[in-house]
């Protein structure tokens, strides 16, 4: 509807008294898939060690409630950011529930024996570091998710659910090479990540120098 002459002039968003977007609320549909996949991890982890941890109906089940978890990870971010969903919780509570997860699982097919605990210790430390090496330039800007990042996590995923499951023959070397291809992205994708924030790091100090 066009204004009349004497109807008062619509704020606008970049003076003083403009409306604000109104703030997503906690309860929407990307956080509550956040709170689902952070629920799961318990579920997993008994459902994982439920028999003694090795009996084939029990870890079918156990694979169920991983894949739930990770498909809600596929869709949380995106809602979040498609249909203005971002809030504080999510953005603390969304790579949480993607670490908690993704160790419990890793952990735990160590501890039972069916993944050896190199592989695991090499994939949550490149995990913990990328989140202190994200702290430590925060002040710079953002190291932005890569393509191969990505493709990592994907491929963790895939390999990672492979060896919840009991597998035997052509399928239990098929996931083990998956695997290998997933802790050599892991590397390659960190050492790159360490690259960025380096150059990150001393293009804002060397703008902070300039500007003194």
């Amino acid at each position: 509807m066009t204004q009349g002459p004497g109807a008062p002039a619509a704020p606008h968003p970049g003076r003083p008294g403009a409306a604000l977007p109104p703030q997503p609320g906690l309860w929407n549909i990307a956080n509550v898939l956040t709170m689902v996949r952070l629920l799961l991890v318990p579920v997993f982890v008994a459902l994982l060690f439920a028999a003694g941890g090795h009996d084939p109906k029990w870890r079918s089940v156990a694979w169920a409630s991983f894949a739930i978890a990770m498909i809600t990870d596929l869709f949380d971010g995106e809602l979040a950011r498609r249909k203005g969903l971002v809030t504080d919780f999510g953005k603390i509570a969304d790579p949480i529930a993607d670490k908690a997860i993704m160790g419990s699982a890793l952990v735990g097919l160590s501890v039972l024996g069916d993944l050896a605990w190199w592989i695991t210790v090499v994939i949550l430390a490149r995990e913990l570091g990328i989140t202190l090496l994200r702290f430590w330039v925060i002040r710079y800007g953002v190291i932005p998710a890569s393509r191969g990042g990505k493709l990592k996590t994907l491929t963790q995923g895939i390999a990672v659910g492979m060896y919840v499951l009991v597998l035997t023959g052509w399928l239990a070397t098929g996931r083990a090479v998956l695997m290998g291809l997933a802790v050599a992205l892991t590397v390659g994708t960190g050492l790159d990540y360490i690259g960025q924030a380096i150059r990150l790091r001393r293009a804002g100090m060397a703008k902070e120098r300039a500007e003194q």
